[in-house]
């Protein structure tokens, strides 16, 4: 596969397209401009909660500052994340950061001031205007919240101090993909920068010494500045902390679960299935001993593939495997996934200064963007099959919803992306030209259950336990950390693995950490995504079309609500069972094929 040593050496046609965005800077530039008028006008809205047609005209307006809001601020991280550390990309970043401040001040005055009328106030406002019932779903979310309410000069003071200080997750992310040097090793006798976006293909080397090498070396840099990490993580939960204080909440997690109108018991019942079958999980990393046939299986061999599949994919291969995989779906479906690759909203390829990871980065207006680094193997074209998910999903939600009900919460985002994965393996598992190729498959679907079930169950937890910490007047310090994480490790990885010492700074290289309780909502999509995806395999045409019309819900339903079209009951102990029972089989399976033939 052709390492890039810049992004000037990447081949257009593997860049993203990000024209329909801003066609250049100078258009850009004048987005900025009218947005910052657009930003000073919505102050003329004050005191129009109580006029019917004013309230209206405020919410049109709104809606419209925020869209071009979103495709300035989206366009600037785009090309930013592509190229990190270069000073023209920090200052674009950073003018659209300065006018998230301003736009959050110029709007503070607003759920205030709802919140202060009264119920029948309130409801007489739809009865006047009917047109406001377009926003009705909108406007009831923020009037639940009347306990919740702060005088307008708080809300403004608060949000001026967060868009000031909230930038923890940035200056992690630049430490980890730009500033540190992580040095060099030999590979096939040539000399290699080992970088955040390499490191992974690196520990899925044959060759134990590189494996050792580069997870040693990765990690020590990582362990010399994991204080400085510490604190921005400590500082970021103690703001998180804060906010909920300041907006009536008894702790962060009692705002997330009111935000997200869902029971804790769903998230108790999914933490307590999954520690209660942590035998299931032991069992995996047995046989991945087994198989790789190692006396030690150690913390840098768990990347390591159990399969034998030499099979290095181009990226036109790669597009070409996941359609084929993506049929099941539907024409409806496979036309939006194509639509991605026409139009170039990939991001694919690995060099030293992009941001490490993937993502599907959208706007209320426009088709996301996705930025992964391609490395020509399965994992590449699982990134490529996930984020097209979230894409294909945000295609749905904004051609069958109004623009004020596009966004998606995460605990539903993610289902989109893991069932596209599933469906991946399953092709890759059932179309196999040979005994590996079909290990590879069932491999693929282990790896996204241990990951997405497991993995983020275990972080998540831990997450519990930091906000716990913070909510106690103690301290996110690096040892407290170290000692979470590796104990947390234990537990989780079983006898058969030896957990190196260097495994305790792991949570440094997580940056969901920075995103208030993401971790749960891959837990609960991988869950319900493997419901659907089996169902639909099999041929149920009822599943898919539900499926379809979950892809299609906006907003103005609750999670809950979204769910019901699937049948699926979050609360319900079986939803993470079967996940698990799931995984179980296909430990099963695979060691059948192993020990056997590929028919079985």
């Amino acid at each position: 596969m052709k390492i890039y040593k810049n992004r000037d050496e990447v081949e257009k046609e593997y860049k993203w397209d990000l024209t329909s965005f801003f066609k250049d800077e100078n258009e850009f530039n004048k987005a900025l401009n009218q947005l910052e008028k657009k930003i000073a006008n919505l102050k003329k809205y004050v005191g129009c909660s109580k006029d019917p047609l004013k309230l209206y005209e405020f919410l049109e307006e709104e809606i419209d500052t925020i869209a071009l809001f979103e495709d300035a601020y989206v366009y600037a991280h785009l090309i930013n994340d592509q190229e990190l550390g270069v000073s023209k990309s920090i200052e674009r970043k950073n003018k659209t950061i300065l006018l998230s401040g301003k736009l959050d001040e110029n709007l503070s005055f607003f759920n205030p001031e709802l919140l202060k009328l009264s119920k029948d106030e309130y409801q007489n406002l739809f009865i006047k205007n009917p047109k406001l019932n377009e926003y009705k779903a909108l406007l009831d979310d923020i009037y639940r919240f009347k306990e919740h309410v702060i005088d307008e000069d708080k809300e403004v003071i608060v949000s001026k101090l967060v868009n000031a200080t909230d930038h923890f997750s940035d200056a992690s992310s630049t430490m980890l993909n730009k500033n540190h040097h992580y040095g060099h090793i030999i590979v096939d006798g040539k000399k290699v920068l080992i970088t955040s976006t390499n490191y992974r293909k690196l520990l899925r080397s044959k060759n134990p010494l590189i494996r050792k090498k580069t997870y040693l070396s990765f990690h020590k840099v990582i362990d010399q500045y994991s204080d400085i990490n510490a604190n921005l993580l400590n500082s970021y939960m103690n703001l998180e902390e804060q906010l909920a204080s300041i907006y009536n909440f008894s702790d962060s997690w009692e705002r997330k679960l009111f935000s997200l109108q869902l029971d804790d018991k769903i998230f108790t019942t999914l933490c307590t299935t999954v520690n209660d079958n942590l035998d299931v999980l032991h069992r995996f990393y047995a046989l991945k001993k087994q198989v790789l046939n190692l006396n030690v299986l150690n913390s840098y061999d768990i990347a390591l593939p159990m399969s034998n599949n030499k099979s290095e994919y181009t990226i036109k291969e790669a597009q070409g495997i996941i359609k084929n995989a993506l049929k099941p779906l539907g024409e409806e479906y496979l036309s939006k996934f194509m639509k991605i690759i026409d139009n170039r909203y990939i991001d694919y390829c690995e060099y030293k200064g992009k941001c490490s990871g993937g993502y599907s980065f959208a706007t209320l207006k426009q088709d996301s963007r996705i930025l992964m680094s391609f490395n020509g193997d399965l994992d590449s074209i699982s990134t490529i099959a996930h984020e097209s998910g979230h894409n294909v999903h945000h295609q749905f939600v904004r051609e069958n919803n109004k623009i004020q009900y596009v966004d998606t919460p995460n605990i539903i985002a993610e289902v989109a992306s893991l069932t596209n994965e599933f469906l991946l393996s399953n092709y890759l598992a059932n179309n196999a030209h040979s005994k590996d190729e079909k290990l590879s498959g069932i491999e693929n679907m282990l790896n996204v259950i241990e990951n997405n079930l497991f993995g983020a169950v275990r972080e998540g937890i831990m997450e519990r336990q930091m906000y716990e910490t913070i909510l106690h007047n103690g301290s996110l310090t690096k040892e407290y950390l170290d000692d979470l994480a590796y104990n947390s490790l234990k537990k989780y990885s079983g006898p058969s693995v030896k957990v190196n010492k260097y495994a305790k700074n792991s949570w440094v290289t997580r940056s969901h950490y920075y995103n208030n309780y993401y971790l749960f909502s891959y837990a609960i999509c991988v869950c319900v995504a493997l419901n659907v995806a089996k169902k639909i395999l099999d041929g149920d045409k009822s599943m898919l079309s539900n499926y379809i019309a979950f892809l299609k819900a906006g907003s103005d339903k609750t999670p809950k609500e979204i769910y019901a079209i699937l049948n699926i009951d979050l609360t319900d102990k079986l939803t993470y069972y079967n996940a698990i029972h799931y995984f179980d089989y296909l430990i099963t399976k695979y060691q059948n094929v192993y020990e056997g033939d590929i028919d079985e």
